[in-house]
């Protein structure tokens, strides 16, 4: 535990002295008195070393983990097992401490780890170049819609509000500063109504943005909505789960023109909600309007294999104004989790992982629905999260169920007042059987 030393009396006399102030409150004349506390702090006595670390392992342990309770809970941060080797490799100080690899001299474990992860999107998604990665899932949709802007030369963005709502709101901050439109178009049976989302296209349309599997889990028709894009001259965004894409088709090979999505569900724990890391790739025409950064292999002067930052387009290194982003740090951690845990995978480890996501998610949907006390609330094709209609109200099940030592789902009726009482529920290849037959059982039980 770090230990934290706060300045003496005298040590403040002295720094006081050196800039010419005679009290604290001169530090701080900026400051309007308003917004000021104007008290002290209300802090308890202070504490030794041995009894601060007994009360905050106190604290810690009020929390509970994945490893003792069940979890049923996703929408956008997934419960998935990961490798040991996976903190292992992450823990290493050299990449642990290792911060930007500007001189490529001293940073090619870095650059290399980078150009590995960059290589296994490209693979997953079925496009032509990514990045070192962004911030997470959210910014990544939000980069991505600037990034159409850019190429496109319109203004107007259309997404479909069975994209996470969290990333929507991204978005639509994005926008508010960037000058930019963004218009909602809504869902029919759980996926994106294409004929309203056609209707919505117009002159000023530079991209739609949709997400796959949507945010209720369900399947979208991929295909029809990038002819629609094709048909209209603009591009087609598409979010996805890296998971899904063990049995999915890559949305590359399905006309998508940029694929982001969060890339936490690959070798990064929950960790209470970051960080994370959002992964982008894109068709190679459009490599220089990407955001971030991009390595890339070469060869130094004698021949051998080297790895340097090929693509900076970021304001750190370039004009403001001709800058792509304001994102200035890559993931470089996360992005190295989730490059030990595909390694560890390979293919046919991704494809049963996957699989086991899509059986025992369509397991617990049929024993639910197998159930009066659960509807089904969609007709579409799922992967791994389903939605279900309760008869009784969420936040009472779920809160029940905690005490029962299971994590319910996500009450979508909180972003989505059509949608009271419909459970979102994910199922990875964590969830025994055991565990999901007692869900049932618990839930049944409570209603």
């Amino acid at each position: 535990m770090s230990e934290y030393m706060s300045g003496t009396d005298s040590e403040r006399k002295t720094m006081l002295a050196k800039m010419d102030y005679q009290a604290m409150d001169q530090l701080f004349h900026d400051v309007p008195t308003k917004v000021r506390l104007n008290r002290d702090l209300e802090l308890p006595m202070p504490l030794s070393e041995m009894e601060l670390a007994r009360h905050m392992k106190a604290l810690a342990n009020r929390n509970v983990t994945t490893g003792e309770y069940s979890c049923f809970l996703g929408a956008g941060a997934y419960d998935h097992y990961i490798p040991s080797a996976v903190d292992h490799v992450i823990s290493r100080s050299e990449f642990y401490t290792a911060y930007t690899p500007y001189q490529p001299e001293v940073s090619q474990g870095t650059l290399q780890a980078i150009f590995e992860y960059q290589t296994m999107v490209c693979e997953l998604t079925g496009m032509d170049v990514a990045n070192a990665s962004v911030y997470d899932g959210a910014t990544a949709i939000a980069e991505a819609a600037n990034m159409a802007c850019r190429i496109i030369r319109k203004r107007e963005i259309i997404i479909s509000r069975t994209v996470n709502p969290q990333y929507r709101k991204t978005l639509h901050t994005y926008a508010r500063f960037n000058g930019q439109r963004v218009v909602e178009t809504d869902y029919q049976g759980g996926a994106t109504d294409i004929a309203a989302l056609e209707s919505k296209i117009n002159s000023e349309t530079a991209a739609i943005v949709i997400q796959n599997p949507n945010f209720f889990g369900a399947i979208e028709n991929v295909k029809e909505i990038a002819a629609l894009a094709a048909k209209n001259n603009i591009l087609l965004i598409t979010s996805v789960d890296p998971i899904s894409l063990g049995v999915l088709k890559p949305p590359g090979e399905m006309g998508a023109d940029i694929v982001v999505g969060e890339g936490q569900s690959m070798g990064n724990s929950l960790s209470f909600g970051g960080p994370y890391l959002g992964f982008f790739a894109a068709k190679g025409k459009y490599l220089r309007q990407m955001p971030g950064r991009i390595v890339g292999q070469t060869v130094d002067g004698k021949g051998n294999t080297g790895f340097v930052l090929t693509m900076q387009t970021r304001e750190q290194h370039i004009r403001r104004e001709k800058a792509t982003s304001n994102i200035c740090s890559n993931q470089a951690l996360n992005a190295l989790a989730a490059t030990v845990y595909l390694t560890l995978m390979g293919k046919q480890g991704l494809r049963e992982v996957a699989s086991l996501c899509l059986q025992k998610s369509h397991y617990a949907y049929k024993r639910l629905t197998d159930n009066e006390a659960f509807t089904s609330c969609f007709p579409q094709p799922f992967f791994k999260e389903f939605t279900v209609k309760s008869r009784y109200p969420l936040n009472e099940l779920n809160h029940k169920l905690l005490a029962d030592e299971i994590i319910g789902g996500y009450d979508l009726g909180r972003d989505y007042p059509e949608l009271e009482n419909c459970w979102l529920l994910a199922v990875t290849e964590k969830r025994s059987r055991e565990e999901i037959d007692r869900l049932v059982k618990k839930a049944v039980e409570k209603i």
